[in-house]
């Protein structure tokens, strides 16, 4: 673990309720694992309890499970994980993502065709001239259940042979939890694809 994880590191940690995700500093490795010092309460971090744990690192993000050994306030010790997967390069996994939905700006509907997201941001297909300096609501079905809610604000546009345009943009969020929402859902959605 020690060639993975470095004092100072920042780490993303998200339990079985999401809604607790956290964020927090490596403050110590050791051959057993890491301690944690979160930015936020551990409220809705259990000890022994598993949680997905994600990190930068110059050979992509890096994706394991493990479980808090011990928590003392704001402080964990993490146990080192057996197993650990680089996702990509990319800072968010990106997947495939086909669906007909609405881009909003005010009282205007533009019907776009989805091609791929990630938590940084999408790319779809239109037939209408959407304006790159606007900034558009947009609601993306996760499963039957849940949705999430964010901003695209266009980066590229590029017109096709076809009459299409094909747009990629990134997303700007209200909450830290639809983000990280809509990253669990892109990497559970990886790992489901790589596994088929």
């Amino acid at each position: 673990m020690r060639e993975l994880i470095e004092k100072d590191q920042r780490i993303t940690i998200i339990p079985a309720d999401f809604k607790s995700a956290n964020k927090g500093v490596v403050t110590e490795v050791t051959p057993d694992g890491f301690t944690l010092e979160l930015d936020y309460d551990s409220d809705g971090i259990l000890r022994n309890n598993y949680c997905e744990f994600y990190t930068d690192t110059k050979h992509g993000t890096l994706y394991f499970e493990s479980y808090a050994k011990e928590i003392n306030d704001k402080t964990l010790k993490i146990a080192s994980p057996a197993r650990h997967k680089f996702l990509q390069r990319r800072r968010y996994t990106r997947v495939k993502y086909i669906y007909d939905l609405n881009l909003l700006s005010g009282k205007k509907k533009y019907k776009i065709t989805t091609l791929d997201i990630s938590a940084g941001g999408m790319k779809f297909k239109t037939s209408e001239n959407i304006d790159i300096e606007g900034r558009y609501t947009i609601e993306l079905p996760l499963n039957e259940t849940m949705n999430v809610k964010c901003y695209y604000c266009p980066i590229r546009i590029e017109r096709g042979d076809d009459g299409l345009y094909t747009h990629s943009g990134r997303f700007e969020y209200d909450t830290n939890h639809d983000k990280m929402t809509l990253i669990q859902y892109c990497t559970k959605r990886s790992l489901e694809i790589k596994n088929k």
